[in-house]
């Protein structure tokens, strides 16, 4: 019979992550894509873990432990998928920014995580390309970075070895129920596939898969986009973003930014970071348009606009290519990481937004915790499904 113990749906980084884990501890499972490896939002993104721009508490404590499993991943993997800690600098465009960092590291301090803010004279020795008139900024030693393609394909080679079957270019169709509810089968464009455990990790297409069984998954699409430069010489040595990143994404409603009407109508807050190839990856913008991923002239136009105001040597910097991706956003930036009691075997794991590389060994390792009805090593009880009963998020 065409059965496993478990079948994860969705070959981006989370379900990648969770399939490794699974096999590791010694169950059978298939891994569903109705593309490929890598296809959809996990191609389509930056490609770092970080602490500092997660939220005290239990975000910022996954995402630490996530970045300690990928130092250790990145020793036993025979795939090499480029990780290295470089670390992390947030920039302060004026003095309120930098008091309201202060008091973030001040938390982030308490809860042991090393964190530091810098003043505006100290910014040049940490990277002497930024321009002179900024406050200030937050500097994170423990960030690091990687190929966001090659640890999804790490993760899922690391797995074939423990007799993970790969099945790509299929569509789930359906997922088939007792008369008590609970997981039976799945149905692909082809076959049929017997298994009580099913795995949601379709990210932005969580709710898709969701509908299949009945249940509203809250999850919508949202858009970033990414401008991609020549190769060049040494610009920056790591990650830099401005604080009023960390503020658009948590839409802090306390601080308005003085930007032009570009680029407040886009909603754009600088990024830029290195790849291995000396081209560098400048971002960065979030929108709600649903699921396209086709590029936006006026958004590369504020993109590059907030980049040259941080970074004026970019001006002399070609753009050679953009790319946009749909993130799995949810209304308390929290990743779903749970069973689902109305449905017996199906688990979710998805709504990572923008930190589904930064979060996906943690991610695999809870998952397959939950699946063995292990004690998960962190209290996951606010990634719980449950949380949005009685709740509803507008519909696309």
């Amino acid at each position: 019979m065409n059965s496993f113990d478990v079948i994860v749906i969705g070959a981006g980084i989370i379900g990648s992550s969770v399939s490794y884990y699974l096999t590791k501890a010694g169950y059978s499972v298939a891994l569903i894509d109705k593309g490929d490896i890598a296809n959809g939002t996990s191609s389509r993104c930056d490609a770092v873990a970080l602490i500092c721009d997660k939220k005290p508490g239990i975000d910022t404590d996954i995402g630490y432990r996530s970045i300690q499993l990928y130092k250790e991943l990145a020793q036993s993997f025979s795939f090499d998928f480029q990780f290295s800690t470089r670390g992390s600098l947030y920039v302060c465009e004026t003095e309120q920014e930098l008091e309201i960092a202060k008091d973030y590291v001040a938390q982030q301090v308490k809860a042991g995580y090393q964190m530091k803010t810098v003043n505006k004279e100290e910014l040049p020795d940490i990277e002497k390309h930024l321009a002179k008139d900024l406050a200030g900024g937050v500097w994170t030693e423990v960030d690091s970075t990687m190929n966001p393609y090659m640890v999804c394909y790490a993760f899922v080679e690391e797995a074939k070895k423990q007799g993970l079957k790969l099945i790509t270019h299929e569509e789930v169709k359906a997922i088939n129920q007792s008369p008590l509810g609970a997981v039976e089968s799945v149905q692909t464009t082809t076959q049929t596939i017997y298994t009580k455990k099913v795995v949601n990790c379709a990210g932005v297409w969580a709710s898709k898969l969701g509908d299949l069984v009945g249940i509203d998954i809250p999850i919508k699409p949202r858009k970033g986009l990414i401008l991609v430069t020549e190769r060049t010489s040494k610009i920056v040595n790591q990650k830099v973003h401005e604080f009023g990143y960390m503020l658009s994404k948590f839409e802090d409603i306390n601080y308005k930014r003085k930007v032009s009407q570009l680029v407040e109508k886009n909603n754009i807050a600088f990024t830029i970071e290195p790849t291995e190839a000396s081209n560098y990856l400048v971002g960065g913008h979030r929108d709600f348009s649903g699921y396209g991923t086709d590029t936006n002239h006026e958004v590369m136009k504020g993109i590059a606009e907030r980049a040259n105001r941080f970074l004026p040597i970019l001006k002399n910097v070609n753009c050679i290519r953009a790319y946009a991706g749909v993130r799995p956003w949810v209304v308390d930036h929290l990743p779903i990481v749970s069973e689902v009691d109305e449905v017996p075997g199906y688990f979710i794991a998805s709504g990572h937004e923008g930190d589904g590389i930064s979060m996906a060994p943690i991610t695999g390792k809870m998952m397959t915790e939950l699946i063995s009805r292990q004690d998960t090593e962190f209290n996951i009880d606010r990634l719980k499904f449950s949380r949005y009963k009685n709740k509803k998020i507008e519909n696309l």
